[in-house]
């Protein structure tokens, strides 16, 4: 398995100095992931167009239900290093992702996260019909867009095999299953 190199402070170009240095002044840490998008600035500055998303989506979702449906969204498609993420917001916040007790609206972020993952043809017309009831039709799209960026992060780290970051080992589930998420 190849695993692609990380780009560090020492190591950067002009370009990608100013574009980690941007990163970090305007959305914070840099992750393993974002450090291996450093390899080309473009990839970067247009996988954390994520953030702008994120921004829109939290004028109308409160942050759990942002992480739930980013969890659910990264857990559908077995992506551990953003399923990690996730799970380590909502267990410093005080929930248990193993044992989740959601809202209706909740449910629903839920639901749609999952079914998006699952076969984005074929999303039950009751999804549908329970999002049109509690979004707007542009709070809608702003959700399909985000999950879009969202689906696009998990592929990326997936076939990239960005490295798990360390501040994510103790978020991992007891090794019941292959996935540690």
């Amino acid at each position: 398995m190849i695993h692609y190199s990380q780009v560090y402070p020492d190591e950067e170009t002009s370009k990608q100095r100013d574009a980690r240095l941007y990163h970090e002044n305007y959305q914070g840490a840099m992750t393993n992931m974002k450090r291996t998008l450093l390899q080309d600035v473009a990839s970067f500055k247009v996988y954390m167009g994520w953030y702008d998303l994120k921004a829109g989506l939290v004028t109308f979702l409160s942050e759990r239900e942002f992480s739930l449906f980013s969890y659910a969204i990264s857990t559908t498609n077995d992506c551990l290093v953003c399923s990690l993420f996730f799970r380590r917001i909502l267990i410093d916040s005080g929930d248990d992702p193993d044992n989740l007790q959601l809202s209706s609206r909740e449910q629903l972020l839920w639901d749609f996260g999952q079914a998006i993952v699952t076969d984005f043809h074929q999303i039950k017309e009751e999804i549908y019909a329970r999002l049109t009831q509690e979004f707007s039709e542009t709070q809608g799209i702003q959700l399909m867009a985000f999950a879009g960026q969202m689906i696009a992060t998990n592929v990326f780290v997936s076939i990239a095999n960005v490295e798990l970051d360390e501040v994510l080992y103790a978020y991992q589930k007891e090794k019941t299953d292959e996935s540690g998420i």
